[in-house]
Order: C-alpha cells, then sequence, then structure tokens
C-alpha cells in the first residue's frame, strides 16, 4: 500500500488545471514573536516555502497566535487560494467558522508526524477526530499528515480521506562534498531536539558513551535544553548516565536561533538520532546540510539505509555511529537521499496545489544514481 502512495502522486502535469496557487503555510507562534527560531514547525514550514517558491509557486510562511490571528492574515492578503495549518491545534468550531468564512480556499490541517506523536499532546487526538467531522461536512477542508504511514493508518483506520504534504528541506546551500574524518583532538557527537521521551535521547547518550570508550578519544556529547516537552526527568538521567567519565562532556546547548544552530551542528563529527516516532526529522537534514551524518531509527524515512540502526539496541547505534565517523561519503549519500525526498514530496504538494507548474529540479549533481 506505501509503494501505491507514493506512485500515486507521479501524476502529469497535465492532469492539474491552470491554477495558479497561493498557499499560505502558519504554525502556531508558542514564543509570540516573529523572530526565526529553531521551533521545528516553524523551519519545516520555512524549508517547504522555499522549495515551493523556488518551482514558481508562491508561497508564504506566517506565525499565527489564535484563529483570528489567521483570519486577520487572509483578510488582509486576498489572494491566498491554499492554507495549511501545521498540527491540531486550532479548535475545531472556530476552524469550522474559518473555512465556512472562506470558501474560496482550500484548507488543511497537516499532521506533524507519525500516529505516535500524538500522545505528545492531551488535545491532539480529540481534534483530529473532530477536524475528520469537519472534512466531511465541507467542501474545503481536509485533513492531512506528512508521513506516509500516518496518511495509510488514517484511510485504514477512520475510512477518511487524507491527503499527504510530506516535509522538504531546501538544499540550495547544501554543499556536495565529503565528510570530513575525524582525524584527532576531542570528538562531537550531538542528540539534538525537544526533550521528549520519543525522542530516545538516553540511547544516543549511551550510544555516544560506548563509541568514546571503544575509540578511546575525549568526547563532547551535546544535547538541547531550554524546552522540556513531556520528559522532565530524561536530562537528569543523561546527567547521571554520564557525569564525572573522564574524557567524555555532556555539553548542552540552549534553545537558539536556527541559524546559530546551524552553526554549531556543523561543528559536530556525528548526531545521533534514534526516535521511537517521526515522520521526516529537520535536525538529520540539518546535519545532511553540512556535511554530517546521523545515525537514525527506521522511524526517519528517508535517510541511506546504512544509517539505520535498532533504536533499542544501544550497541547497534554505537556500531552504526563509528562506521559513519569514518566514512568520507556518508554526507554525500545524505544528501542524495534527501534530494529524492525532496522529489517525491514536491509532488505530493504539486498534486495537492492543483498547479501546473514544473518538475522538482535536481540541484544536487549526480542525485538520480
Amino acid at each position: 500500500m506505501l509503494q501505491h502512495l507514493q506512485t500515486s502522486q507521479q501524476l502529469d502535469s497535465s492532469q492539474y488545471g491552470q491554477r495558479h496557487p497561493h498557499v499560505l503555510l502558519c504554525y502556531k507562534n508558542f514564543a509570540a514573536n516573529h523572530h526565526i527560531s529553531h521551533i521545528g514547525l516553524g523551519v519545516s514550514a520555512m524549508n517547504n516555502a522555499k522549495v515551493l517558491n523556488r518551482h514558481g509557486i508562491n508561497a508564504d510562511v506566517s506565525a499565527i497566535t489564535s484563529a483570528a490571528n489567521l483570519v486577520e492574515i487572509l483578510n488582509s492578503r486576498p489572494s491566498i487560494t491554499d492554507v495549511v495549518i501545521s498540527a491540531p491545534w486550532i479548535s475545531s468550531p472556530e476552524l469550522a467558522e474559518i473555512v465556512l468564512n472562506f470558501p474560496r480556499i482550500d484548507f488543511a490541517v497537516n499532521c506533524h508526524s507519525n500516529v505516535g506523536f500524538l500522545q505528545a499532546d492531551r488535545n491532539a487526538a480529540p481534534l483530529l477526530r473532530q477536524y475528520i467531522e469537519l472534512q466531511q461536512g465541507t467542501w474545503n477542508f481536509s485533513v492531512a499528515g506528512n508521513s506516509s504511514k500516518f496518511v495509510l493508518w488514517m484511510r485504514a483506520a477512520f475510512g477518511a480521506p487524507c491527503s499527504y504534504l510530506p516535509n522538504m528541506y531546501n538544499v540550495d546551500y547544501a554543499t556536495d562534498s565529503a565528510t570530513p574524518l575525524h582525524r584527532g583532538g576531542v570528538l562531537r557527537i550531538g542528540s539534538f531536539g525537544a526533550t521528549r521521551p520519543q525522542k530516545n535521547i538516553m540511547s544516543a547518550a549511551g550510544a555516544a558513551l560506548e563509541i568514546h570508550e571503544e575509540l578511546k578519544m575525549d568526547t563532547e556529547f551535546w544535547v538541547s535544553t531550554g524546552r522540556v516537552d513531556g520528559g522532565n526527568s530524561i536530562l537528569e538521567s543523561v546527567r547521571g548516565l554520564v557525569s564525572d567519565i573522564p574524557g567524555f562532556t555532556l555539553k548542552e546547548l540552549k534553545w537558539t536561533t536556527w541559524p546559530n544552530f546551524r552553526a554549531l551542528v556543523r561543528k559536530m563529527h556525528l548526531m545521533i538520532q534514534v526516535s521511537y516516532t517521526e515522520s521526516f526529522n529537520m535536525v538529520t537534514a540539518d546535519g545532511v546540510a553540512v556535511g554530517v551524518p546521523s545515525v537514525v531509527s527506521g522511524a526517519i524515512p528517508w535517510a541511506p539505509d546504512y544509517w539505520v540502526a535498532h533504536f533499542d539496541d544501544v550497541g547497534d547505534i554505537a556500531r552504526v555511529g563509528r562506521q559513519l565517523i569514518t566514512d568520507p561519503q556518508a554526507s554525500k549519500d545524505g544528501l542524495y537521499a534527501l534530494e529524492h525526498y525532496n522529489r517525491d514530496s514536491f509532488s505530493a504538494w504539486r498534486k495537492f496545489l492543483k498547479s501546473a507548474h514544473v518538475e522538482y529540479d535536481m540541484l544536487i549533481p549526480n542525485a538520480l544514481h
């Protein structure tokens, strides 16, 4: 079924009308400001907009604080044809009112991870059920998911349509270069993202500790701090695991702007992102863009197969990590894999937006090999 879902989106542009969409990508502004920060949904929306705009599809990004805020934007931008809201968070009565008051705009709420991630927000699952009802009662609203596995589950579990709107990552600035090998000095390993149980940071820490012991080199293990989502004891547990070990240092990176974050990622030799549940994982793509490979779990669908370790086998995570540290082609393979995923994802977006624009333009040489 997964293969059918993916191939069904490879449609010829002649099947679309001559519609010229103007899409608004919006996400909840938790910080109540408009600065670019490493809020995953904001970074995802920005990357999607860059890819769409590069291919002639007009796309804007807005951080919104409420349903009323969205209405203000729509009233001020009459050219908008499509609105994609990241994650279920607007109440169904408010959303229904917006959908009915703007009948010429197509709306979608895009669930931003796989089914397991719905437990991160107690309101997500009830809202999803209500959105399914709204979809059934209107002509211009869709439930969507950025994971093909989530989309198939929605169709099977609820018998409900579910659009596929996967993440894309803008690789304009990415370099087609080999991974810089570690040739002495401190080994830097990162495991970044919100401190949630789903991110499996404890297993990443255990693997980093094993790599440190096996390679007999001073090691820094970097994690994100300052945004603890449902995992208040996780960082304390990691500190307890690795404190006072000679040559091993835990480095805690406070939540920062996305440009600053990418600059720090560039300093890593390896990242470990072995989530229990995911749909894309922006941090792994950040690493690819700056030449740093990641050990990932099978929940991250686009990474090269040889980057994948079993998420509950710390020894396997360490084994894959050691291989990636010594492989000069690892990040290049990741870049090619990301370009393939972008191409397929762009086709899905083009189908949803009913756009007759060009196919995805590969930017990385030899990415089709």
